[in-house]
């Protein structure tokens, strides 16, 4: 049933241009060439952020702050296979999910490490990408409090991700 929702908002957008008597395809050109100049604005921002989580991946310093900080966060009760989820995941969405889907197929989507990874997937945002795509987008270069908050936010969500799948998933 819900796969065809998509197809009935289409079908329910054309029939209302038609009866409004809007050109669809036109309209959907100019809008496409109106986001243009947008584009031209956020690739810079994305692309060079994409860059710098590949490098920092490849060269291996990811997998040095991992063997530097698991030491630390062990006795906390997190696991050190989350650590790169939890660097990750403020960065870049693809990256998270491929360490999650990494994570649920060696350890299992039913383990505690599983259900920690979905938890802290679902509970956390990838603060610098939003704010790369919407401040870029707007030209903003001071964003005052917002990566202040936005990072404390995610650390928030992070340690009460962790306590409640220790909570609630004991195993």
């Amino acid at each position: 049933m819900i796969g065809y929702v998509i197809p009935a908002l289409i079908i329910l957008l054309v029939v209302y241009s038609l009866f409004k008597r809007v050109n669809v395809f036109t309209a959907f050109i100019d809008g496409a060439a109106e986001s243009l100049p947008l584009l031209k604005t956020i690739l810079p921002c994305l692309a060079t952020m994409l860059i710098a989580i590949s490098i920092f991946r490849s060269s291996g310093a990811l997998d040095y702050l991992i063997s530097l900080l698991s030491p630390l966060l062990s006795p906390l009760g997190l696991d050190p296979k989350l650590l790169p989820l939890i660097l990750l995941r403020p960065f870049s969405g693809s990256a998270a999910v491929a360490v999650t889907t990494d994570l649920m197929a060696t350890e299992g989507a039913d383990s505690l490490v599983g259900y920690t990874a979905g938890v802290l997937m679902g509970a956390s945002e990838t603060i610098f990408y939003t704010l790369a795509l919407y401040f870029g987008s707007i030209g903003i270069k001071k964003t005052r409090f917002t990566l202040p908050v936005a990072l404390i936010a995610s650390l928030v969500a992070v340690v009460t991700g962790i306590w409640f799948s220790n909570m609630f998933f004991p195993f």
